[in-house]
Order: C-alpha cells, then structure tokens, then sequence
C-alpha cells in the first residue's frame, strides 16, 4: 500500500513592491529618480526653499561671488543666483510637463488611430508626422514660436507650450504605432469588433492600455527635451521673458556679458540644465529597461 506524501499548505507570498523592485534592478535610475525628486521639491517649495526672492535687486551686491550669504553668487542686478535657480526649477517643471504630457499624448491617439483603421487613413497620418519630422525639434519649436502671437494663461506662456509640443507629437505617434500594429491583430480586438463595440470604445479602452509602457517612456524622455527646448528658447529671446526666473533666460543677456568678471552667472544655470535633462534622460532609460520584458535577467 502506497502512502501519499503529505501536502504542504501553500504559502501565500507578498507581492513585490514596485519602487523596491525597480531601485534593485535600476540602481542608476533610482539615482535619477532622486534628481527628479530633488528638482520638484525645489519646484513645488520655492518660497520655502529659496534664501531670497528672485525679483528683489541689490545694488549693494552686484557681482558678488559665491559666498554664506549668496551661494551661487548674484548677477549684474544683484539678484541671488541660488534664488532663481531655486525658481526656475517650477518653470522648467511646467513647462517641460506640460508640454511633453500635451505632445506625448496627442501622438499617442494620432498613433493608435493610425494603426488601428489602417489605409487611406494611416497613410494621411503618416505623412502628416513625415513632414513634422524633418524638422529638427528646436527648428520647428522655433518656427511655431515665432510665428504665432505670444499668449499668457496664469502667467504661463502657453505659445512657448504648444511650441515645444507640436514637434513632439509625431516622435511619439510613430513609436506608439508601431507598438499599436501588434496590438491590432490579437484576438480580443477582433472579439470586440465582432461584439459591436465602437472604434472609439476599442481604441481607447482595448487598445491603449497596452501601449501604456512606450507612452510614459516617450512621455519621461521628452520632459528631458522639452526642459532643453525652453531653455533654448529662452536664451534665444523667444521663450520666457524677464523677469521671471527660467535656467535659459539666466545665461542670456547680462551673463554672455559678464562671463569672464561672474562665470559663475554661466557655470550654475548650465549645471542645473545639464543635471535635470540627464536625471530624465537617465530615468527614461531606466523605466524603459524596466518595463521591457527583453531587458528582464
């Protein structure tokens, strides 16, 4: 007679949790993730965060080196450097969000749409975003923000956001197309043609969830870029204006002109450019590895 093994009960185990996980397999864009953290911090508590306020001027401290009482110096108005960058932290945010989330979007429907009905219909959408791709996003940006009349909404310059969005549009409807093409063909999108559904109920309730993960991919990547569009702008003249506080703004004008007597007017807003777009960049990198199952050891 043969006795049965005693079954062991089954153990329940607690489920990973997500930002654990992704800090242990993506130590680097855990490190960009405290960059992002650090900079929406500044952002979000500027007038609790910030030793001075960035419009007030002092003559008494024109050009002054960094020191205790200005960490970063002032500028030629006497203005904290600290202060602005401080500052500019919320104007790269919103409009480095706002514009991405705006362009990331609208490419992301143009892309699914496009793949989804196929034809006469993707062939028009595609060479629609053809023709915005052989423009350089700087070049197009530019374009747009010159060509239309400047228009504030809260003190945010929506022309410099729609600017730096349209460019965007048709670098992320052609990566969420090409996901979209192999959603397309699986069984439950043919399920729900057959059940009746709406074009618009499987587009977005049975299509787009699973273009999700290269979504917020090109959604982070591009903040990255769009941080480095205003600031481009700016500098040029043609994005954030005096007096408000924005990276690109601080190294035109009164800095190329002082660069050699105050470089740290240059050095300090050129390291926070550099740092933000690289803690994005980085964590772009990182959640794409993340989210990929290739990528997955």
């Amino acid at each position: 007679m043969t006795i049965a093994a005693p079954t062991l009960p089954a153990v329940a185990t607690r489920p990973p949790n997500v930002y654990v996980d992704f800090c242990r397999q993506q130590p680097l864009g855990a490190v960009s993730f405290v960059i992002i953290c650090a900079m929406m911090f500044a952002g979000i508590f500027s007038p609790l965060v910030a030793p001075y306020d960035p419009l007030t001027i002092d003559f008494a401290s024109l050009l002054a080196a960094p020191s205790a009482d200005h960490w970063c110096g002032t500028d030629a108005f006497g203005r904290d450097i600290c202060s602005r960058l401080i500052y500019g932290s919320r104007t790269a945010l919103v409009i480095g969000f706002t514009s991405s989330f705006a362009g990331s979007s609208i490419g992301a429907i143009l892309g699914i749409a496009s793949a989804y009905f196929g034809g006469k219909i993707d062939d028009w959408i595609q060479r629609f975003v053809d023709i915005l791709l052989a423009f350089p996003l700087i070049v197009l940006a530019l374009v747009v923000v010159a060509a239309f009349r400047k228009f504030t909404v809260g003190g945010v310059d929506v022309n410099l956001i729609v600017a730096i969005a349209i460019p965007i549009i048709p670098r992320v409807a052609r990566v969420v197309r090409a996901a979209a093409l192999s959603v397309r063909v699986m069984p439950y999108v043919d399920a729900a043609r057959a059940a009746g559904y709406s074009h618009t109920r499987i587009i977005f309730r049975h299509m787009a969830p699973n273009v999700v993960a290269p979504y917020l991919i090109m959604l982070t990547a591009f903040i990255a870029q769009a941080i480095l569009a205003e600031a481009s702008l700016s500098f040029l003249g043609l994005g954030v204006t005096e007096p408000t506080a924005a990276w690109g703004l601080m190294l035109s004008g009164n800095a190329a002109d002082f660069y050699r007597q105050a470089p740290w007017m240059v050095l300090f807003p050129g390291v926070a450019i550099s740092l933000a777009v690289f803690g994005f960049n980085l964590f772009g990198d990182s959640l794409r590895d993340y989210l990929d199952p290739r990528f997955k050891v």
